[in-house]
């Protein structure tokens, strides 16, 4: 298992059932609220926006908040935030890449948070662009799977909506693409009557640090107090963590 793939899907099915529900809102309210700032408040004109909404909508944000967030992002509610992107780059345990997106409205903040949470916890920020290059800007649509879905299925589904590759994950299928086919693969994927879980823009490793017990423990911990913090939207992290890691980790 990559720092991405099934980790990602983890926290994914977690986030709808613990205790994290209401600040997972509020950043999937954001990232809603900065869409329709940058390219306006129509979705069929801005994928994006169309993007931030079905995120939002696929975790049961209610409608009326992101209604709201569209509206604040447009100026139409003349009280929008200034939230800027913000991206640090760290070393975890066992030399393991770390890269930290934050969209916030006070950098300084944001940046404290950001180093307490990683230098506390056996982890050193790096220097811009030390460990960006280790990472590729992808496209990830998870579909949901069914008793009658198959991978052959979906590859025949998003293949010429520019899709890459197609792996499975066992409880997900995981479709990659091109940063700029994501809304068209995610599309294709609605299109095709198929359930998509998420569609994001990803930062995904090209080069994997294995991981024991001990490392992946300290390296998930990190990542675990990292995605807590209010203005950080997405953490990625380049740890390879097997089957027989992960389980014992988790147990």
């Amino acid at each position: 298992m990559s720092g991405h793939s099934k980790w990602a899907t983890t926290k994914h099915k977690k986030a709808l059932v613990d205790a994290k529900r209401g600040k997972l809102f509020a950043k999937l309210i954001k990232g809603v609220e900065v869409a329709a700032r940058v390219g306006g408040g129509d979705p069929a004109g801005n994928p994006t926006l169309a993007d931030a909404i079905a995120k939002a909508k696929a975790q049961s944000v209610p409608n009326d908040n992101i209604e709201r967030a569209i509206k604040r992002g447009s100026g139409e509610l003349g009280d929008a935030a200034h939230y800027e992107t913000v991206t640090y780059e760290a070393y975890g345990p066992n030399g393991v890449a770390i890269l930290v997106e934050c969209l916030t409205d006070n950098r300084n903040r944001a940046a404290s948070d950001v180093r307490v949470a990683i230098t506390r916890n056996g982890g050193t920020l790096a220097d811009p662009g030390s460990v960006a290059y280790l990472f590729q800007r992808r496209g990830v649509v998870l579909v949901a799977k069914t008793a009658d879905l198959t991978e052959d299925d979906v590859v025949v589904a998003v293949l010429d909506a520019g899709a890459d590759e197609v792996n499975d994950l066992g409880e997900s299928f995981e479709v990659v693409s091109e940063a700029a086919d994501l809304h068209a693969v995610r599309v294709a994927v609605a299109d095709a009557g198929m359930q998509v879980e998420s569609a994001d823009l990803a930062w995904l490793p090209t080069v994997h640090v294995p991981l024991e017990e001990d490392g992946a423990r300290r390296v998930l911990r990190i990542v675990d107090l990292l995605e807590d913090l209010d203005d950080v939207q997405n953490v990625y992290f380049n740890a390879e963590i097997d089957d027989r890691v992960m389980e014992a980790v988790e147990a």
